[in-house]
């Protein structure tokens, strides 16, 4: 289930990326004086008593720059607002209101969205000067100063009131499968030929889905949501103040909240960097994946033609070597009707949880096999290990000295666990924590 959005917006230097780190835990956006440093919208996960959210930081508003740069970041922030369900809107208690203060109010009073008039760097909580934020018809101010900490627990209190309260029953039963890969591969033909209609447009022009189109469906007796995404381009192929930039940023988004993820190539053309990228993208988050190669009757076959193809998959996507492939045609309908079982079977996979036993066991007869590395006459001892998270699944391995762990042993001991256990269709991650020996 989607989390919902809260986006931090205001003009240049106003503390933005300090909230978001503090709320975070981690220092994730670029702190510095320099207007303009955070550029792209910049997204992580938070949680206030019990309420999960995505907390979104935004570039410096400018409204009126003619710089290229300050246009995107304009652009960026504003593809930002129209996605989140609540917007903190920053302001500055030292400098006062400035003229942008007042250009950025009126644009986000006609958002529709949700707005927290919040006035950071009130270090000494001089509530005196919170008098002239009224002025920008927004409401209440929110006092806060980010560097000391202080305000931060009653405005979260704000946030958390004002995000929607959604019926998650259902949602929870649903699984979401976004269907990913740049223009023209066969996206929406795909979807159509799942959902049998015509949920979206189906076109040869490339971009012409502009946004991430949900569409809940049954199969075999169990609910799913199917999210059509905009064709993922090149970023310098992409004019920062087009439509188009904004569903590239929504089709990114749409992987961040999906289950299973399809990755759709051409079999038409040769796979290239792009398709490569767009692999990436959905490995670094973590997500089961399948890969759906299209247009497959199109391509004149001979017996080494699928060999073919899965050697040049193999070789470029050599960072996902668990990918899980299927050659289908949208447009004839070819193995199509395989496409969610194979996403059920990666998705199974990345849900699965090993017990402890079976684990160590693997583990054990692993090391038998081939001894841990020494580093400077000290050798890598591994105590035991656990599974600590699913979705994908996370292994925390207890040893002597997690410097010892050498890159090739980490990378022999996942084959090893993959070769045991599988692990099809989505990553794993493996992680070492020193632990002290038993006295």
């Amino acid at each position: 289930m989607a989390k919902p959005l809260v986006a931090v917006v205001g003009r240049p230097n106003v503390g933005k990326s300090t909230f978001f780190n503090k709320i975070c835990g981690k220092r994730i956006s670029i702190i510095k004086d320099t207007p303009g440093v955070t550029r792209d919208y910049i997204v992580a996960d938070a949680e206030w008593c019990g309420v999960e959210f995505t907390l979104i930081d935004t570039g410096g508003i400018d409204l009126r720059t003619n710089d290229p740069m300050g246009k995107h970041i304009l652009s960026q922030a504003r593809v930002a607002m129209d996605m989140a369900d609540v917007i903190l809107f920053f302001t500055d208690a030292k400098s006062g209101i400035v003229s942008t203060d007042y250009e950025v109010a009126d644009m986000l009073r006609s958002c529709g969205r949700p707005v927290l008039l919040t006035v950071n760097k009130l270090d000494n909580f001089e509530t005196e000067k919170l008098y002239d934020f009224y002025e920008l018809g927004l409401g209440e101010p929110v006092p806060i100063s980010c560097e000391q900490s202080k305000g931060l627990g009653d405005l979260l209190d704000e946030i958390v009131k004002l995000l929607p309260k959604r019926d998650t029953s259902a949602e929870s039963r649903a699984v979401s499968i976004a269907i990913v890969g740049k223009p023209n591969v066969g996206k929406s033909s795909l979807t159509n030929k799942l959902l049998g209609f015509n949920r979206v447009i189906v076109s040869d022009v490339a971009g012409t889905t502009r946004d991430a189109i949900d569409t809940p469906f049954k199969y075999n007796g169990k609910d799913y949501i199917l999210i059509d995404t905009a064709g993922m381009r090149r970023k310098r192929s992409i004019d920062d103040e087009s439509v188009e930039s904004y569903s590239v940023l929504r089709s990114l988004a749409a992987v961040k909240r999906a289950d299973i993820v399809l990755i759709v190539f051409d079999a038409s053309e040769e796979l290239s960097e792009q398709d490569v990228k767009v692999a990436g993208f959905v490995h670094e988050q973590g997500k089961p994946s399948v890969i759906l190669v299209n247009k497959w009757d199109t391509v004149e076959k001979d017996s080494f033609t699928v060999n073919k193809f899965n050697e040049k998959i193999a070789t470029d996507l050599a960072f996902m070597s668990y990918h899980k492939t299927l050659y289908i045609s949208a447009k004839t309908g070819l193995r199509v009707d395989k496409v969610i079982e194979y996403a059920e079977q990666s998705y199974a996979n990345s849900s699965k949880r090993i017990s402890t036993g079976t684990l160590n066991d693997i583990i054990s007869e692993a090391v038998a096999m081939n001894e841990p590395p020494t580093l400077s006459g000290r050798r890598l001892k591994i105590y035991y290990a656990t599974q600590a998270e699913t979705n994908p699944p996370k292994f925390v391995f207890f040893v002597n000295d997690d410097k010892l762990v050498h890159f090739s042993y980490k990378r022999y001991l996942e084959n090893r666990l993959r070769a045991a256990l599988d692990f099809g269709g989505t990553p794993i991650s493996l992680v070492f924590n020193k632990k002290k020996e038993d006295l």
